[in-house]
């Protein structure tokens, strides 16, 4: 699938799990951008793109992004062709 194809379902995806339509999925997008991306939205972004790209992350690529009593910062999306 073409990097531009995937950026293009992700940003679908983000629009529908944050419901923002503003939304624009790039590499240097990350979880401080993005309003109500806490650890629970987080989760359900991460089955949903699991779900659509019929793909498993392991828990070092999930990782703890939300220090405790925070919003994390430290996610961001890049995308392996």
């Amino acid at each position: 699938m073409d990097e531009s194809l995937i950026y293009a379902r992700l940003t679908e995806i983000f629009k529908d799990v944050f419901d923002e339509d503003s939304i624009e999925v790039a590499p240097e997008l990350s979880a401080k951008d993005v309003d109500g991306w806490d650890s629970l939205t987080h989760i359900r972004l991460i089955l949903t793109v699991e779900k659509a790209f019929k793909i498993k992350f392991s828990t070092s690529e999930i990782g703890p992004q939300f220090p405790r009593g925070g919003r994390g910062g430290g996610v961001r999306i890049s995308v392996r062709v």
